[in-house]
């Protein structure tokens, strides 16, 4: 297994960060990517401080482009689901998700993110509580994955990495309501 980590590491080493930055963006649209693996690849190739900012601006730099992408097929998908009353209560459902649920969904680690892009796009969600919420939400999430992927055995066996991961849960929440607060005062 260590000369396996080994191999992959000098593979995406030799591309620079660039290569740790696409597979992270990728992944963001195409649901079927392991963002963990990359995220611990990442962490393994350029350490621990470089490796979390490469997947996160990946990752944010990803939900952005899908909902955009999305956020373009809107009209096709209006015309096409206009009288389906389901889809419809659907899209209302979701434009009322208020930015601190929408940055827990977003920093839960097990969330898939592409199916939140796609429906934020597809809905035309307001895109500075989106951008809100995925630089928020990501942070958590990120964190999470590089902890875990730097040292899988050593963090569900040391608590105070599960701790530091559920208050960075918690504070991310809080932020996002003040956050919230903040917006709906404009």
């Amino acid at each position: 297994m260590g000369e396996l980590i080994n191999n992959m590491t000098n593979f995406i080493g030799q591309f620079g960060y660039f290569s740790g930055f696409l597979l992270v963006f990728l992944e963001s649209m195409i649901p079927i990517l392991p963002l963990s693996i990359f995220v611990a690849m990442n962490v393994f190739t350029y350490g621990n401080i470089a490796g979390f900012i490469v997947s996160y601006l990946g990752s944010v730099s990803g939900c952005i482009c899908a909902y955009f992408l999305c956020s373009r097929f809107n009209k096709y998908f209006e015309k096409k689901y206009k009288g389906n009353k389901k889809v419809r209560d659907i899209k209302k459902r979701l434009k009322k998700i208020k930015l601190p649920t929408l940055v827990v969904l977003l920093a839960i680690p097990f969330t898939p993110a592409f199916a939140i892009n796609i429906a934020a796009g597809l809905t035309n969600y307001d895109f500075k509580r989106y951008l809100l919420a995925v630089f928020i939400g990501k942070l958590p999430m990120i964190y999470f994955w590089a902890f875990i992927g730097a040292s899988l055995k050593e963090s569900l066996t040391d608590y105070t990495i599960l701790i530091k991961i559920i208050v960075m849960l918690v504070i991310t929440y809080l932020v996002s309501i003040v956050l919230n607060k903040f917006i709906n005062n404009d």
